[in-house]
């Protein structure tokens, strides 16, 4: 059986006796966790043990583990900043900051491989103009040529930890202040006026990135659907215009942002024929069920073998991992980016 292009959630701790036969079925190809299916490392480590169990070849498991809002595993693991943070160390002094990055990097992807989670969609690298909300300090910087540098150094450091990175929300989601979550954002840019958006994916795709994730945005000047949907921003732009050969992953095809075209069916039908990979479809089990029953498809086989390079590769037990040099040094590094600042007074101040 081959890995199906769509990832589902799960709604505990464990999989009950529905879930077992959901992952069976030959259209699922990975499950996404979030905080509700986390209790304690143990319980995540048999959790993943079992998903990875269910079939073979085995599902991805992915969770979002960027670093500040949005960081699912908490107890027992780092306690990571977000984005904006590293991007402020990189703006005191960019190698210091690109070395954080990097090690940051290694420390989320080491210790989720320790559990065996395969993957984390990560690191975002929309631009933080300061209007979206739903992005803001998840964006690593203002300026692009920053942006692509910082996240090149944290792909480094998630590879060294034997995690394929995720770069998001592909071609951007920074410059539109609706929350795609519950409604489709516009941006009403012309295609010319997106360089600097696209700047952090060129730079990442030269050095072989691994995915990218196609937001739920639409670009009215490029096409009428939302990226996420559109053969012009999927096989248009990123395949053919920047040569990405990685594996495609939509948002969360439950989002608001994704709803306003049609059904749970129309929508997964679209993104697949834009040339998406993977879609995940959390917190409906409705949804789930329906594209189980009605969705037809027939395999493609680079579609497959992109999917499978995405299987985590190696990893540290958790004792190995927090006993290594590495692991002290990024912890050492994470206590210094995430102390209060130190208030300095000028004593000769009036």
């Amino acid at each position: 059986m081959s890995l199906g292009p769509l990832m589902i959630d799960l709604a505990g701790r464990e999989i009950d006796a529905e879930e077992r036969e959901l992952l069976k079925h030959p259209l699922v190809g990975g499950v996404i966790l979030f905080t509700r299916n986390y209790a304690d490392p143990e319980q995540l480590s048999a959790l993943v043990e079992a998903i990875h169990a269910a079939r073979t070849p085995a599902l991805l498991v992915a969770v979002d583990q960027e670093g500040g809002r949005v960081q699912r595993f908490r107890e027992g693991f780092s306690r990571l900043p977000p984005a904006r943070r590293i991007g402020h160390e990189f703006d005191l002094d960019a190698r210091a900051g690109l070395n954080l990055a990097r090690r940051l990097g290694w420390l989320m992807a080491a210790e989720l491989r320790a559990h065996g989670v395969d993957l984390s969609f990560a690191p975002c690298v929309d631009l933080d103009y300061g209007v979206s909300d739903v992005i803001g300090d998840r964006a690593f910087h203002a300026q692009s040529n920053a942006v692509a540098q910082l996240a090149g150094a944290y792909v480094r450091g998630m590879r060294d930890a034997g995690m394929q990175a995720t770069a998001k929300h592909f071609p951007g989601h920074g410059a539109v202040a609706a929350d795609s979550h519950v409604s489709l954002p516009v941006d009403r840019r012309e295609l010319a006026d997106l360089d600097a958006e696209l700047t952090p994916y060129r730079r990442l795709i030269a050095s072989g990135l691994p995915a990218v994730m196609v937001a739920h945005v639409k670009f009215p000047a490029v096409d009428a659907r939302p990226a996420s949907l559109s053969g012009r921003w999927v096989r248009g732009m990123l395949r053919e215009g920047l040569g990405f050969q990685g594996a495609v992953f939509t948002d969360d095809l439950s989002m608001g942002g994704a709803a306003a075209g049609g059904d749970i069916v129309w929508r997964a039908q679209h993104a697949l024929a834009a040339g998406c990979d993977m879609l995940p479809v959390c917190n409906d089990r409705t949804a789930v069920v329906s594209l189980l029953d009605r969705l037809n498809l027939e395999p493609e086989p680079a579609s497959q073998l992109r999917l499978v390079r995405m299987r985590g590769r190696g990893g540290l037990t958790r004792g190995a991992l927090t006993a290594s040099p590495q692991y002290r040094e990024a912890q050492t590094l994470l206590a210094r980016c995430t102390a209060p600042p130190v208030l300095t007074l000028d004593s000769g101040a009036a």
